[in-house]
């Protein structure tokens, strides 16, 4: 199902009022535009007077440190690189213990690195946008925690917009030209693939342009 804006903000509204706490997913492959337009959406319910929490998958990537003892900073953003069961179990804590104030760590691209307890989900919160690469994958933890899901919509963007804007923002962070077409051709380009496949497993699909 295909799904333009206000479509989708009418149907992140029934989920934000029917009565009890409820985890919408917002996936796609890098630089689609998938943290932009969850927080937008968070954004327009809050303004709506939604209580809504926007807690990003980013917030579970492995410590920089961690990956380069792992050997692994040079594919950073794979399904490896990230602690899946530590997010999956707090999509868990977030739909079963909705009386407590629970914080959720963020990723700081500026450091490349997280930030632990750094986002509120309080326990008025009726919606929480969680927004991730890997959240329709069907391998474990990833699959566990798409059962927690109400929902996950996938965010899709023309290829070629993508890479250009992916390509920018590793400028953006310190690469150089050459370091960032070959990160985004590389080892984004195989994660993206990994994305795209799971594009069928969504409830709707966002096209962005």
């Amino acid at each position: 199902m295909e799904l333009n804006r206000d479509e989708a903000l009418s149907r992140a509204v029934t989920l934000a009022t029917r009565g009890r706490r409820a985890i919408l997913g917002i996936t796609g492959p890098p630089a689609a535009g998938k943290s932009t337009y969850a927080e937008q959406l968070t954004a327009e319910l809050v303004a709506a007077g939604h209580h809504v929490a926007l807690v990003p998958m980013d917030g579970y990537h492995l410590a920089q440190s961690a990956l380069e003892e792992l050997g692994l900073a040079d594919v950073k953003g794979a399904p490896q690189t990230f602690d899946g069961y530590g997010f999956v179990a707090l999509l868990k804590r977030l739909k079963d213990s909705v009386d407590e104030t629970i914080w959720a760590p963020r990723f700081d691209r500026s450091i490349e690195d997280s930030i632990a307890a750094s986002i509120p989900v309080r326990p008025e919160t009726t919606l929480v946008v969680t927004e991730g690469n890997y959240l329709l994958f069907d391998q474990v933890p990833w699959a566990t925690g798409r059962a927690l899901l109400d929902e996950c919509w996938y965010v899709d963007l023309d290829d070629d917009l993508r890479h250009a804007r992916l390509e920018a923002r590793h400028r953006l962070f310190g690469r150089s030209p050459e370091e960032a077409h070959e990160r985004t051709y590389g080892s984004d380009e195989a994660n993206a693939k990994l994305i795209a496949a799971t594009k069928p497993s969504a409830d709707a699909i966002i096209t962005l342009t």
